[in-house]
Order: structure tokens, then C-alpha cells, then sequence
């Protein structure tokens, strides 16, 4: 593997800098959007036959109460 210049080492650390600020600042999603990916969530760990019926309840509950309210 060969060794990155300064130059290369400097441009990757500034790549990941703008990915977080992107991140950090830029990303919304409504609360339309959010509700609808946590039923998703919900839904599929339904199907879940890893763990007990009463566990997988929960879980969907847990899921479901993130889900926020629209205005």
C-alpha cells in the first residue's frame, strides 16, 4: 500500500470535515417522513422471530412512540 502525501492526508481530513458539517446542519426530514420510516421500522421487527412475542411488542411500542406529532 503506498503512503499518502501531506497533500492527500490534508484533502481526505477536509472531505470528512464537510460530510459531518453536511450532517450536522443540512439534513432535515419532516416529520411526515420520519413517522412514516418508524412504522416501517415497526412493522418489519414484527416479523422478527428471534425473540418472543412479548419482547417484539415492546420493541414496536418503543418504535412507535418515537414517532412525532404533526401539526
Amino acid at each position: 500500500m503506498k503512503e499518502l502525501n501531506l497533500w492527500e492526508k490534508a484533502m481526505g481530513w477536509r472531505k470528512r470535515q464537510m460530510v459531518i458539517q453536511q450532517l450536522e446542519h443540512d439534513l432535515w426530514v419532516s416529520p411526515l417522513q420520519r413517522n412514516v420510516v418508524l412504522e416501517e421500522v415497526a412493522k418489519e421487527i414484527e416479523k422478527m422471530t428471534a425473540f418472543g412475542p412479548d419482547t417484539i411488542s415492546s420493541f414496536t411500542v418503543h418504535i412507535r412512540n418515537m414517532k412525532r406529532e404533526l401539526y
